[in-house]
This record gives structure tokens, C-alpha cells and sequence, in this order.
């Protein structure tokens, strides 16, 4: 009898095991990599239509890895969707605020979490090894549902904006801004009086 439960929960560790293999392989499988066109006319979608051909677009190559897509020309970088999350994102900030956010994506990728990062980088920002931009410095985002993105073209139907200005250290009384909004798309400032301190703006549509 014993030997029979021993075997029984054996058989049910495989096929644990076995289930999990295959969900891991399916959501795997399930990870589309659109072309470089694509993934650039998606990436640009949130600047202004002026703005667009020149701004520098990193994204994902067939193996899903990181990279840059193309150089740009103005002070913009812009970031197609991760194809590995829900919803379709997009977001181009000034270049400026370019060490900021690749070491955000260094430590995301060494598996630390939001508060982990928020330390580092503090922490980084205090001792001047990672620079934050004197002036505002201007994030733009697009984003919405994979219901309404076009896999073809890039276009994306149905989205909403919202604007980031990085102003570090700025405070509610520097600024004149609330700490929270009292109105929809009205600008706050959040984390005011820190190195991460920005203006949100939206969404707003």
C-alpha cells in the first residue's frame, strides 16, 4: 500500500513537472517578434509627427534580445513595446535622460525589483556616479490595448498619452505643483524633492 502512494505521488511530481515544460514552452512560443519597420513605427507613435524620423529606436531582434534598431539624429530615443508584456507601451525621453534609464535597464536585467532600483540609483546619484539631467528633461508615452494595435502597420487605435518631465529634486514649493491631482490630466509632481522627482501630465483622453 505504501509502495503504491509512493508511486502514485511520483507519477503526479512528473507530471508537475511535465505540465509545467509545456506552459513554460507555450508562453515561449507565444512571443511574437514583430519586424524592425514595425517596431519603429510603433516606437515613435507618442512624439510629435516632426520628430519621428530622426529620433534613435532600440527594440528586439528575432532572438528577442535588446538592441539598437536604428541611430537617430535629434535629441530623442525612443523604445518599442517589450513583446513579452500584455498591452502595447511605447516611450521616447530626451537623451539626456539617457543614463538614468539604461541603468534602470541594467538592473532590471541583474533582477532587481522597483524599490531595489529606486535605492541603486539613488544611491548612484548622491556619490555623482550616474548623472541626472540639470534641466527638465521631457518623457513621451503611448500606450493601449493589443485589441486595438495593428501588427501590420504599428498603428494603434484607441491609445492614451501621458508626458513625464524628469525634474530632479524639484519640490511642490519650487514648482507651485500638488503632490497629487485634483482633476483628470491636470500636471503633479511626484516624488517631489528626490533625484526621480517629474511632472505627470495624463493621461488625459
Amino acid at each position: 500500500m505504501v509502495h503504491i502512494k509512493i508511486e502514485a505521488m511520483k507519477n503526479l511530481f512528473f507530471l508537475s513537472v511535465l505540465f509545467l515544460g509545456v506552459l513554460s514552452n507555450a508562453q515561449e512560443m507565444s512571443v511574437i517578434i514583430l519586424p524592425e519597420a514595425v517596431q519603429i513605427s510603433t516606437a515613435v507613435l507618442p512624439v510629435p509627427e516632426s520628430e519621428k524620423d530622426d529620433a534613435k529606436v532600440y527594440g528586439y531582434n528575432k532572438q528577442g534580445d535588446f538592441v539598437l534598431l536604428r541611430e537617430g539624429k535629434n535629441n530623442l530615443i525612443c523604445l518599442a513595446d517589450d513583446p513579452s508584456k500584455k498591452g502595447v507601451s511605447v516611450s521616447c525621453y530626451s537623451k539626456k535622460l539617457e543614463p538614468f534609464m539604461k541603468r534602470g535597464r541594467e538592473l532590471s536585467e541583474e533582477g532587481k525589483d522597483f524599490n531595489e532600483k529606486r535605492e541603486i540609483r539613488g544611491m548612484e546619484v548622491a556619490k555623482g556616479l550616474l548623472e541626472m539631467p540639470k534641466e527638465p528633461s521631457m518623457t513621451y508615452i503611448y500606450y493601449g490595448t493589443d485589441e486595438g494595435y495593428n501588427t501590420e502597420t504599428g498603428e494603434l487605435t484607441g491609445g492614451q498619452f501621458r508626458y513625464v518631465i524628469y525634474t530632479p529634486f524639484a519640490t511642490t514649493e519650487s514648482t507651485g505643483l500638488p503632490a497629487k491631482p485634483h482633476a483628470k490630466g491636470m500636471p503633479w509632481l511626484m516624488d517631489p524633492g528626490t533625484f526621480r522627482a517629474h511632472i505627470m501630465v495624463g493621461p488625459f483622453n
